[in-house]
């Protein structure tokens, strides 16, 4: 049975959540860190969101403020989506975005924005294709999906 937390429910968990995006990403865990750490401290309302199978990470997200592109209008951005492969297709992705989308909303946080370069997958989950962006340092533009 999966368990779906938001960091504010158990931030004991913040150390272990932030290397476990940095080894998934290779962003520097002092940045998860740093934007986790912002979230507990109700400097935002942009939370972080896990899925555990019992003391495992197998799921995460999280919500900054723009994750690099250049169309910094559309924000919040839902990030750092990842499921590990073995606990894929069975919905964990889905549910940590409804939860996120949901908490969010609850907040008065609305629409909400990601970027990636999937075709079909967010559609599952109430995502519409919106814009194409240019992501920082990349050469090729990447897909902008919103959530309403």
């Amino acid at each position: 049975m999966f368990k779906y937390i938001k960091l504010r429910e158990m931030p004991e968990l913040k150390e272990s959540a932030a290397e476990w995006f940095h080894s998934k990403w290779g962003v520097p865990m002092e940045a998860y860190l740093e934007c986790i750490e912002d979230y507990l401290d109700n400097k935002t309302e942009y939370g972080w969101y896990i899925c555990m199978d019992n003391e495992q990470i197998v799921g995460g997200l999280g919500v900054i403020e723009n994750d690099f592109h250049d169309r910094k209008d559309l924000s919040p951005n839902v990030c750092a989506v990842y499921t590990e492969e073995s606990y894929r297709k069975k919905g964990i992705a889905g549910e940590l975005l409804n939860l996120a989308v949901e908490d969010l909303r609850s907040k008065g946080i609305t629409p909400v924005y990601l970027v990636t370069n999937h075709i079909g997958f967010y559609e599952r989950y109430g995502w519409e294709y919106l814009c194409m962006v240019q992501g920082d340092d990349e050469p090729e533009m990447s897909r902008m999906y919103i959530h309403r």
